[in-house]
C-alpha cells in the first residue's frame, strides 16, 4: 500500500505577512508524516525591485521575467523567502530542506517561447525528479520548494508556484497516495468573492465548467482550478482549496473548504 503524503502549496498574500506565516508555520509543522511545503514569493520581489531601481511589468496577473528581474526573484524566492521558512520550520522542530529546481536536479523545465506572449525567463517545468524527493522523504526530511525551476544549461527561471504544486503531486502519485493542499487567504472556492458563507464545499468537474462559463469562476482561480482538476485525473487521491488557518484540519471532519472532484 502506498504511503499517505501531503502537499501544500501556500500563496504569497500569508508570505507579506511575518504574523500570519508564522501561524501557518505552527499549523503546518504539526501535520504528521510526510509533506512538502511549495511556496509563492508574495509582494517582497516586486517591493526589493524597485528598491533596486528594476521596473516589474505584469500580463493577465503573472510576472514579466527579464534577466534583471530573474536575478531578484532568485534572491527573494530561493533566499530570503525560502531559507525564513525553513529556518522558522527548524524551530518548530521540523527538519526542512528549502531547494530551487537546480538542488539535486529535482524540477527540470524548458524556459517558455515568446510566442504568444513573452514572459521572459519563465520556466514550464519538464520533469520532476522523484528520486531526489524520495530519499529526502525517506531520510524524515520536509522538502521546501522555492518557485525556481532549472534547464540543466545553468539556468534558473521563474515558475508558477500552483505549477510546481501540481505537478510534483502528480509525478509523487506513482509511489504515494497523494492529498494536495491549496492555501490562500479565502475559505476556498466561493460564489461571491465577498462573501465567505458563499462557500462551495464539493465541487465536480461540471459544475466547475457551468460557473467558469458564468464568471463566477474567473481571472487566477481558473488555472489554479484547471491545474487542480488536471492532478485528479493523473492520479492525486484528493484536492483541496482551503483558508491558511483552516491546514491544522484537515485530518478532521469539521475542515472549512472546498473539495474537489471529478
Amino acid at each position: 500500500m502506498k504511503k499517505p503524503i501531503k502537499i501544500v502549496k501556500i500563496g504569497g498574500n500569508v508570505i507579506d505577512d511575518d504574523k500570519t506565516l508564522a501561524g501557518f508555520l505552527d499549523d503546518f509543522a504539526a501535520l504528521e508524516g510526510l509533506k512538502i511545503l511549495i511556496h509563492g514569493g508574495g509582494k517582497i520581489a516586486t517591493k526589493l525591485a524597485a528598491q533596486l531601481g528594476v521596473s516589474t511589468q505584469m500580463i493577465g496577473g503573472r510576472r514579466v521575467t527579464t534577466r534583471e528581474m530573474m536575478d531578484v526573484v532568485l534572491m527573494v524566492y530561493g533566499g530570503l523567502v525560502n531559507k525564513k521558512i525553513v529556518a522558522q520550520l527548524q524551530a518548530r522542530s521540523c527538519n526542512a530542506v528549502g531547494l530551487t529546481g537546480a538542488d539535486l536536479n529535482c524540477m527540470l523545465a524548458t524556459k517558455r517561447p515568446p510566442e504568444p506572449i513573452d514572459y521572459g525567463y519563465a520556466g514550464d517545468i519538464q520533469q520532476i525528479n522523484v528520486a531526489a524527493f524520495e530519499g529526502l522523504l525517506q531520510q524524515k526530511s520536509t522538502p521546501v520548494l522555492a518557485p525556481l525551476t532549472h534547464d540543466m544549461q545553468g539556468q534558473l527561471l521563474n515558475t508558477n508556484a500552483d505549477t510546481i504544486a501540481a505537478t510534483t503531486a502528480v509525478a509523487l502519485a506513482e509511489l504515494y497516495q497523494v492529498s494536495l493542499f491549496y492555501c490562500f487567504e479565502k475559505a476556498g472556492v466561493l460564489t461571491n468573492l465577498e462573501d465567505e458563507t458563499s462557500l462551495i464545499e464539493r465541487l465536480d468537474f461540471p459544475a466547475y465548467q457551468q460557473l467558469k462559463e458564468e464568471g463566477i469562476i474567473a481571472d487566477g482561480m481558473i488555472p489554479k482550478l484547471d491545474n487542480a482538476f488536471h492532478t485528479l485525473r493523473q492520479g492525486v487521491t484528493s484536492v483541496c482549496i482551503l483558508h491558511h488557518s483552516q491546514i491544522k484540519n484537515i485530518e478532521k471532519q469539521h475542515c472549512k473548504a472546498t473539495n474537489l472532484c471529478l
